[in-house]
């Protein structure tokens, strides 16, 4: 199996200043998404990936984040073993887009 692909903060930022279609998959805890997320992510936990799937449009690019990119590179590898087929991840998660893109979110 092919491995997901990362995307940095940067070049996620990127790519929705410019309008790209892509889903934003907020793969953390509800809590979680509650203190701090991207404008338009659906909030599909991890451990309820497997039941949320239908949620996901599989014929749009998908890119998932968390909150520092391990349980998002999990739900990006889950994805496409499931025939999702454009599928990335957000390096270092919320967290490094803190830091590289919109240092006045708040952390935790």
């Amino acid at each position: 199996m092919t491995s997901p692909v990362e995307l940095s903060p940067v070049e996620l930022a990127a790519m929705l200043e410019r309008g790209d279609d892509v889903q934003l998959i907020d793969v953390r805890e509800t809590w979680e998404a509650e203190i701090v997320a991207l404008p338009g992510a659906m909030i599909l936990p991890l451990g309820r990936l497997p039941e949320l799937t239908d949620a996901i449009d599989p014929d749009r690019p998908i890119v998932a984040y968390c909150h520092h990119g391990i349980r998002s590179a999990q739900a990006a590898g889950y994805l496409m073993q499931h025939g999702f087929d454009d599928v990335r991840h957000l390096a270092g998660g919320i967290d490094a887009w803190t830091d590289d893109v919109d240092p006045t979110l708040p952390r935790y």
